[in-house]
């Protein structure tokens, strides 16, 4: 089994690139198979989750080939099977990707249902709603999503609520559908524009992606051949701007669109943080205790959910009482019982956590219980007093390409251990 063993208190300082999104690229491989040729994308991160998309791709029958760490070339001209491994498509929660996609490409899909972080209930009612809106048939049963369109045909569909999963999942379905689909209530993240923005370099027709409305214009098909880069991650870059706030920290963030981090940014200045925008980079600095103040996540451009824990370990440490009202996810407090190990006063109630700032966390053995949670747990083990032992690494390489080794080369003292 391995862990992470943080010896703290460490101040950060020093220079982080940033990776391209895991958001956008668990998006974007999918997306692939609506191709029929061949494409290069570039600035993937190299994190477990992207791993097994593209095992899954080469088990429907794409050749892929690494032309670096972070750079791939794929060839979807020859899908052989439209039954997605049920073993891998369970590990995460993007392999719900695969059916907007194959529906657009082949007019079939059998996929298992999506794993990934357990953050409560998460269910897919509305991106079956979009695809049966388009003339598809989907059942679910025995663990098992079954789509299948004689022909797709574009049409109006609006959104109950705000999804960005459904927002992508329907584009990709519409993007060879005949006719004009029009995407209301969409999503409006990063992700989304970029996955938009890939999909009509390779000869698609959607507009008003990263606005509320979004209209794809169906096409014969779409032909590659063409090279395209992921979009920087937002969350990474919210992530390490956040750890140089809890450890009283200088850090400055290259390879960035700052532009996406406003809603941090303004947060971190609320707390007493110093923040300089350079346009693709930005320095973050603190040389005092942080401020209290009151969160609410909401969809972009709101305060992300993904950054709720790591904001919760500088409230932990916070001069004063301080609130998060998280309004996406029902079970993303989990993270709050292993900072009260490290010596947190937080009350975590439903979608309500409260926080008692305390002067000093302190060192000890803590779970990560998901992906954002364990990336808290390192940036507290970081702050923390004494030596912390991080366990279920598991989670935080599904979205955090080389998190020791980053946190390494700006100061931290962490280092991954296998033990018995």
């Amino acid at each position: 089994m391995e862990k992470l063993v943080v010896t703290g208190p460490t101040r950060l300082t020093g220079e982080v690139t940033i990776s391209g999104a895991k958001n956008a690229a668990v998006a974007l491989l999918p997306a692939t198979l609506l191709i029929d040729g061949v494409c290069t994308i570039e600035n993937l991160p190299n994190i477990s989750d992207i791993k097994i998309s593209c095992e899954i791709l080469e088990k429907l029958g794409a050749k892929i080939t690494w032309n670096s760490k972070h750079s791939i070339t794929i060839d979807t001209t020859n899908i052989t099977t439209t039954k997605a491994p049920l073993d891998l498509t369970s590990k995460f929660r993007a392999s719900y990707y695969l059916i907007g996609a194959m529906l657009g490409r082949k007019g079939e899909i059998e996929v298992g249902m999506p794993g990934g972080c357990k953050l409560g209930a998460r269910p897919i009612d509305q991106h079956i709603k979009g695809f049966e809106a388009l003339g598809a048939n989907v059942t679910v049963e025995k663990g098992k999503i079954y789509g299948k369109a004689d022909k797709l045909v574009g049409c109006p569909i609006y959104m109950d609520i705000v999804s960005v999963g459904a927002t992508i999942n329907v584009m990709l379905a519409a993007v060879l559908a005949k006719g004009t689909t029009t995407i209301d209530n969409a999503a409006k993240e990063p992700h989304i524009v970029d996955v938009a923005n890939f999909l009509n370099t390779m000869g698609a027709d959607i507009r008003g992606a990263g606005t509320d409305v979004i209209k794809i214009n169906g096409v014969e098909k779409l032909h590659g051949n063409a090279t395209y880069s992921v979009v920087p991650d937002q969350i990474e870059a919210g992530t390490f701007m956040l750890a140089a706030i809890a450890t009283k920290g200088d850090l400055t963030l290259k390879n960035c669109i700052t532009k996406h981090l406003e809603s941090i940014t303004a947060k971190i200045i609320e707390v007493g943080g110093n923040v300089e925008d350079y346009g693709d980079s930005i320095r973050v600095w603190m040389d005092k205790r942080p401020n209290k103040a009151n969160i609410k996540t909401l969809p972009y451009p709101g305060f992300p959910t993904d950054l709720q824990p790591q904001m919760g370990v500088v409230l932990s440490l916070g001069n004063g009482n301080s609130i998060i009202n998280e309004s996406i996810w029902e079970s993303r407090f989990q993270y709050t019982e292993e900072l009260n190990r490290m010596g947190a006063k937080i009350t975590a109630q439903g979608k309500t956590a409260f926080f008692e700032g305390v002067e000093k966390l302190y060192g000890a053995p803590v779970y990560s219980s998901d992906l954002r949670a364990g990336a808290a747990l390192v940036i507290a083990g970081t702050a923390a007093e004494g030596i912390t032992e991080i366990y279920n690494l598991q989670h935080i390489d599904r979205g955090y390409e080389n998190i020791e080794e980053k946190f390494r080369k700006i100061g931290a003292n962490i280092e991954r251990v296998t033990e018995e």
